[in-house]
């Protein structure tokens, strides 16, 4: 009888300990639709920028004018989902700046935005061949093996 309350009074306060709140797990710069509206396209420099988003996550590949901000926000499922974690927010921000560091244009995506996003359908071709592939795989093996001779 003991025995059984203790588990009981065990159990109960196991759940009564648990919460039922979501947790939040954010990625990146917090707020950023809120900060995107800090800066004025042709007034905000590089610095204005810095001083609200801080360095960016990324820059481009090709032209180091153009910076981008992220921002993603999972909340941690509930029972049923097993915890699977579900994406809440999922917002970036495209900033392109001109020669003298003055923002010519920003771009907010949301996760909405981005659904619409369409993508091209065609495939890429590979130019290569097999026997070249082939060929380039047993001569870096050969290379290693004789430059493992030369170390013996």
């Amino acid at each position: 009888m003991i025995k059984r309350s203790l588990i009981s009074l065990f159990f109960y306060i196991t759940l009564i300990s648990c919460n039922n709140e979501k947790v939040l797990n954010t990625h990146g710069i917090a707020y950023l639709e809120k900060r995107e509206k800090l800066i004025d396209v042709n007034k905000s420099n590089k610095n204005d920028v810095i001083d609200i988003f801080g360095t960016p996550a990324t820059k481009g590949m090709v032209d180091e004018n153009i910076w981008i901000y992220i921002e993603r926000t999972k909340e941690s499922g509930n029972i049923i989902k097993l915890g699977k974690k579900e994406v809440i927010k999922n917002n970036i921000l495209v900033l392109e700046f001109n020669r003298y560091g003055v923002l010519q244009k920003k771009e907010l995506f949301d996760k909405e935005k981005m659904n619409n996003l369409k993508f091209n359908e065609q495939e890429t071709t590979f130019e290569g061949k097999k026997e070249n592939f082939i060929y380039s795989f047993l001569s870096s093996v050969r290379q290693k093996m004789l430059n493992q001779k030369k170390k013996f």
